[in-house]
């Protein structure tokens, strides 16, 4: 000891370098050590080096500082101080990586929900000093998070002594906030988002203004909780767009305007990939006894609703969900340098701020590498917008169905994308991109794994597109069109994609022989024509047998009889208003309703007897009532079916409707229709 120590400086110096490097060499140990499941041999030669190049180095400066060799000393020093450089910046970089993918990574068993308490922004109020003693409107349904029970907990919290008046829905307050019967309404904090897309409320966040908001941690279900299933074994992610203005995903709602779910299998490298409209009308697991709606509504209650509304209409599991801000996607793109896309037709869109004029995005016709505004325009575009732009840029057709096909077109650019990057600026930008624009339920380690994955992949496609390499299977959900009043809910009468029974079966057999949990068939018979294009197969597509939706009629003009039969067919109670003995002059329940929402229905008769007339409209194919005729005439079965149109998906549907008229079975022009079965 004497002799390490006899030349303090020397002794100082390489004490508190040695001290350094231990330090920086266990600092990099714990970093390589958290890349759980990447390159483990390599990790556990690099680990094992730096040992040893730790120790050697120690040993060396034991020695020179025993026999004071100056020079060799300050040689070892000047090589440690080199040696701590690199253990440094390799420890930097991946504690970055692994910093982002934990901030990515959403595991906790709580979910945030947010609620507040707007007015009209004509009120001069802009706090809850300001309120004085008005009623302040809730939602009836008591265990509504962010319609009932923040509001109630607000009230006691800031000690308020409002009286509360009780909404059927958001939308019947939002309408008696408008209406001014009431001046101040709770609704969930990104209700622009969840309302602005709908007719009539276009305007509601240019109309309105927050002045008090609270937000509460709920415990998740346990179902919602952390996913354990092996990256190595097939899996399912839901992949949800978020359409915000706000670059951070933390301020960011969800707004199910855009769905996709994916299967993959990492033992084939096979993938199935569809795109679900946002008007898909399917049973809503949040909402009281899974009442249909569309399914964007089902991000109203959060993505545990969405996972768990598809989980059930498509008969499978989802393991993982993943969230994109589309504000975010605009510098993921940019930051790769854009995508390389085959666009089918001229087309305008307002940018990410949702703005238009000098700002509108316009993207020409073929195959071209798109900017990040540019690929957020084609993802989004879903009709032509010839108010905003001129003919060069609307001239097309388009819908829900060709923007799912957009977007996943521009999936697989950005699966290719990612292959070629091999720049540390470029994978420290995309780092910071996603870490503020995505965030999925996969742990940490999971979303590591997938690292072996990608690595295979990309091996493979060296001299191909790695989406050709993944072979996406395209699957595509088919169905109607149909406007449904949403009774029990906002009730106003939405446009509604009603799928057929056989599309949905056909979608959901390939994505569990994707995942292995049914046995592929395969065609035994194969023939193909040189001179006819390959048309690649779409499963679903041509899928349109059976669904299982009957709407209201209206009973106005019609029999009390009539009312009976109809509604005792489908378990609807029937109360009869009034004394009259003559036919229906109203009914509490619109036509138009899902008769599945309907428990009872009253109905108010006319004072006099009059000949029954038969419905004047049929709503749905569905119902196929017959028509009663006066006594004495020849009795006719009279069907009216409404046409599907293209489907497109919008909220708001304003294409001609078309019917098919039959007299019993056989298809009549309209003319003879109304002859017949209007007597």
């Amino acid at each position: 000891m004497k002799k390490l120590t006899r030349h303090k400086t020397a002794f100082v110096f390489s004490l508190i370098f040695t001290l350094i490097l231990l330090g920086s060499t266990g600092f990099l140990i714990y970093n390589v050590a958290l890349l759980n499941n990447i390159e483990n041999i390599l990790r556990l030669i690099g680990i094992i080096g730096v040992i040893l190049i730790t120790l050697i180095l120690i040993i060396f400066v034991i020695r020179f500082l025993r026999k004071y060799k100056k020079s060799k000393l300050i040689a070892v020093i000047v090589f440690m101080v080199l040696f701590t450089g690199i253990e440094a910046f390799v420890s930097y970089n991946i504690a970055k990586v692994y910093g982002t993918i934990a901030k990515v990574s959403d595991t906790s068993s709580y979910t945030t929900y947010s609620a507040s308490l707007i007015t009209l922004k004509t009120n001069e109020a802009e706090s809850l000093d300001d309120i004085g003693d008005e009623k302040l409107g809730v939602l009836e349904d008591e265990t509504s998070i962010e319609g009932s029970i923040i509001p109630k907990e607000v009230i006691k919290k800031q000690t308020l002594d409002n009286d509360t008046e009780e909404f059927a829905s958001y939308i019947a307050a939002i309408d008696a906030l408008k209406a001014g019967t009431i001046k101040y309404i709770f609704v969930p904090t990104n209700y622009p988002i969840m309302f602005g897309s709908m007719e009539g409320y276009e305007d509601i966040e240019k109309t309105t203004k927050i002045i008090y908001t609270q937000t509460k941690k709920v415990k998740k279900d346990s179902d919602e909780a952390e996913k354990t299933k092996p990256i190595t074994e097939p899996f399912t992610v839901l992949l949800m767009g978020v359409d915000s203005t706000d670059e951070n995903i933390g301020n960011s709602a969800f707004n199910g305007d855009s769905l996709m779910v994916l299967t993959f299998n990492p033992k084939t490298l096979s993938t199935t990939i569809l795109s679900i409209p946002r008007d898909s009308y399917v049973p809503i697991s949040c909402f009281a006894g899974q009442r249909k709606n569309k399914i964007t509504h089902a991000a109203w209650q959060g993505e545990g609703c969405m996972e768990k509304t598809i989980e059930n209409f498509l008969d499978i599991n989802i393991d993982y969900y993943v969230k994109i801000n589309f504000k975010g996607v605009v510098k993921l793109v940019d930051t790769l340098g854009g995508v390389k896309v085959n666009v089918p037709y001229n087309l305008c869109e307002q940018n990410s701020n949702r703005e238009w004029g000098k700002n509108t995005v316009y993207i020409e016709q073929g195959m071209q590498t798109l900017n990040g505004e540019q690929a957020l325009a084609f993802s989004r575009n879903r009709h032509p917008n010839p108010g905003m732009c001129s003919a060069k840029w609307t001239n097309y057709n388009s819908n829900d169905f060709i923007r799912g096909q957009n977007q996943q077109e521009v999936v697989k650019a950005l699966l290719n994308k990612f292959k070629s990057v091999d720049s540390l600026s470029t994978i420290h930008k995309l780092l910071d991109t996603l870490s503020n624009s995505m965030n999925t339920n996969m742990s940490t380690d999971q979303i590591l794994s997938l690292y072996n994955v990608f690595k295979e992949v990309s091996a493979k496609s060296k001299k191909s597109d790695m989406a050709d390499l993944l072979g996406f299977q395209r699957l595509y959900l088919n169905g109607h069109d149909a406007r449904i009043v949403d009774y029990g809910g906002t009730n106003l009468s939405l446009y509604n994609y009603v799928l057929y029974d056989s599309s949905v079966k056909a979608v959901s057999n390939a994505m569990k022989q994707n995942l292995g949990l049914k046995k592929a068939t395969y065609p035994k018979k194969f023939s193909f024509n040189i001179n006819t294009p390959y048309e690649e197969t779409i499963i679903g597509k041509d899928e349109n047998k059976g669904n299982s939706i009957t709407l209201l009629p209206s009973f106005v003009g019609q029999s009390l009889s009539y009312v009976n039969s109809f509604c005792g067919a489908h378990g609807i109670k029937v109360n009869v208003k009034g004394s009259g003995t003559g036919t229906v002059i109203s009914q509490s329940v619109p036509a138009g309703a899902n008769v599945e929402d309907v428990g009872s229905i009253t109905v108010t008769l006319a004072g006099g007897q009059t000949v029954q007339k038969a419905p004047t409209e049929e709503p749905t194919e569905d119902v196929k009532e017959p028509e009663t005729p006066p006594s004495g005439e020849t009795k006719h079965v009279c069907e009216k079916k409404l046409l599907p149109k293209a489907p497109n998906g919008e909220e708001v549907d304003d294409q001609a409707e078309e019917y098919e008229y039959k007299i019993d079975g056989k298809e009549v022009t309209k003319d003879e229709y109304d002859k017949t079965c209007s007597q």
